[in-house]
């Protein structure tokens, strides 16, 4: 049997542009898909902090340095400039590697420029708005 894990996520970016008429998808700077191993067109999941909002999409990579997370096409609806998300995506596995397997997280600042990159996620961890 296989499961579906969560394989990675970019922690708390920030939506740096909005562009409702640019053809589907999310842009996201280079640096930070490989930082959180996410390949382009790849399927992700983005769960707004501010506003509750979850949808997927696929990824697109933007200019490497940029720290660009742009929501493109319908998605620009989902989100305003300055809003806070997080981006999973998911991978499956026979379940014997499952139970061991560990994900990547990628915690970013305000400015998406990542903080740590870690293989654990803290249950019941609070963490504070980045300023």
């Amino acid at each position: 049997m296989n499961r579906i894990m969560f394989k990675s996520k970019i922690h708390r970016a920030r939506i740096t542009q909005a562009d409702l008429y640019y053809e589907g998808s999310l842009t996201i700077d280079e640096d930070l898909m490989e930082q959180a191993d996410l390949l382009a067109y790849e399927k992700v999941s983005v769960v707004n902090i501010n506003n509750g909002e979850r949808f997927e999409t696929y990824v697109i990579p933007g200019a490497r340095g940029s720290r660009d997370i742009c929501l493109n096409g319908a998605a620009a609806r989902k989100g305003h400039v300055g809003d806070e998300v997080i981006i999973i995506s998911y991978t499956t596995m026979p379940e014997q590697e499952a139970r061991t397997w560990q994900p990547t997280v990628v915690l970013v600042d305000s400015n998406n420029i990542p903080v740590s990159v870690t293989n654990s996620v803290e249950a019941y961890t609070h963490y504070p708005p980045l300023s």
